[in-house]
């Protein structure tokens, strides 16, 4: 058995969370995982191996609103997802401040959360 330790805890995505590229305004593809510190993504767009993304995606909150989230992201890894034309892909978030980590955490921490 692995044991596997990561420094912030991970909430999987129960709901489809699109994630758009902020320079380009396409839709990269959907989280799967999401912490404070980066995100697994489910693309269906090209990604560039160890390239830096500008994401902006909504995040449900507490009333049925939603908090937008607008952040830098390095590309750590890419691997073939079993669906044609879509991979899954590793950030770690850069550059994050309190304003962008505040609407995360309470996402990741709201009841009914899956941690992973």
């Amino acid at each position: 058995m692995i044991n596997e330790f990561r420094r912030a805890r991970r909430r999987k995505a129960s709901d489809t969370i699109l994630v758009v590229d902020a320079m380009t305004e396409r839709v990269v593809g959907r989280i799967g995982n999401l912490s404070e510190t980066g995100m697994l993504l489910m693309a269906g767009a090209p990604l560039v191996d160890d390239a830096l993304y500008q994401f902006c995606f909504n995040l449900p909150a507490d009333g049925g609103s939603e908090s937008t989230v607008e952040i830098g992201a390095h590309l750590l890894w890419i691997d073939q997802a079993s669906a044609p034309g879509q991979v899954w892909a590793g950030f770690r978030f850069i550059g994050l401040t309190e304003h962008q980590a505040g609407p995360l955490r309470a996402w990741i921490d709201a009841p009914g959360s899956r941690y992973e």
